[in-house]
């Protein structure tokens, strides 16, 4: 049995969540301490009380969904073994964290300041994107190659699961365009309550900043094999695992093939650690045959596992 720790992105986080981690588990509660002093507000009041309009924010949101992923990893550190680590998004940095790339202060450093440089890039050049649901994964490929012109930009931003693939680009001109994926076969077009066109050229400035502060940040050999977005292989060097990072804010989340990677080189047990179950739902939908897949969320959760 190999088993693979997964950790979701932007999209899971919910108003509450944590709370009852820190109240249970002393070293949460130090790592909210610590998080709070590093982000320079009260990041788990946000995240305890909300509102949730503010935890929504890309520059809250990230920070929040990295310091519960690393609480888990921390808390669960001695008890789960894992052979493997892959993140949705900003997951990734969580995927990293556990696979002791990078420690809780440096990797919450560069998750702040890639949520601030996305919301800025969002502000800047305004973007959404959309679930395409029900269409071939190369014909919403190929349909965003053939509708991007200039600057009006659709790209294959997600490819989540068979047949659920995100799109992102230009606001209006991407929200001008959804019936036309309609047109070619999708059962759904639906736009996502995101703050810009992430994964795609419109994050090009974000890219541009953050490259800097991860090549600065110290980062370590992965202990296990962590599969990056934005390559769907596993990476161990450290020099890969920044060049990936870096690429991974305007290239698309190639979690489909991330996931079949990792079921293909013998992981037959996926863990999620996080907010909510969205990876698991992913992951059924992904892999053959049977494979065992849970998530762990709350001290609950903890709880019957370190028992």
């Amino acid at each position: 049995m190999a088993t693979a720790l997964v950790f979701s992105g932007q999209g899971s986080q919910y108003v509450g969540m944590m709370r009852d981690l820190a109240e249970t588990f002393p070293e949460a509660k130090q790592m909210l301490a610590e998080a709070d002093s590093i982000m320079g507000t009260s990041l788990s009041t946000i995240c305890f009380d909300g509102p949730v309009e503010t935890l929504k924010e890309t520059r809250y949101t990230q920070p929040a969904l990295f310091v519960h992923e690393a609480i888990l990893a921390t808390l669960l550190k001695e008890k789960v073994p894992f052979h493997a680590a892959a993140g949705h998004s900003l997951g990734e940095y969580s995927a990293l964290f556990a696979a002791e790339v990078i420690d809780f202060a440096t990797g919450l450093g560069l998750v702040k300041l890639r949520g601030e440089l996305m919301f800025r890039a969002g502000e800047t050049l305004p973007g959404t994107m959309a679930a395409v649901v029900g269409m071939d994964d190369e014909k919403v490929r190929e349909l965003c190659a053939s509708l991007t012109n200039g600057n009006d930009i659709i790209v294959a931003a997600n490819f989540n699961s068979p047949g659920q693939v995100v799109i992102s680009g230009s606001a209006e001109y991407l929200r001008s365009k959804m019936p036309d994926f309609k047109a070619a076969g999708a059962k759904m077009v639906k736009e996502l309550p995101v703050s810009g066109a992430f994964h795609s050229p419109l994050m090009q400035s974000a890219q541009n900043e953050l490259e800097k502060a991860i090549y600065a940040a110290t980062m370590h050999d992965a202990k296990v094999e962590v599969y990056a977005n934005a390559l769907a292989k596993p990476l161990r060097k450290a020099d890969e695992i920044r060049a990936a990072l870096v690429q991974q804010l305007t290239a698309p989340v190639l979690w489909t093939q991330s996931v079949q990677a990792m079921q293909a080189s013998g992981v037959d047990t996926f863990i999620e650690l996080g907010p909510g179950n969205v990876l698991q739902g992913l992951v059924k939908r992904i892999v053959n045959g049977t494979v065992n897949i849970s998530g762990v969320d709350t001290a609950e959760h903890v709880k019957a596992l370190l028992s």
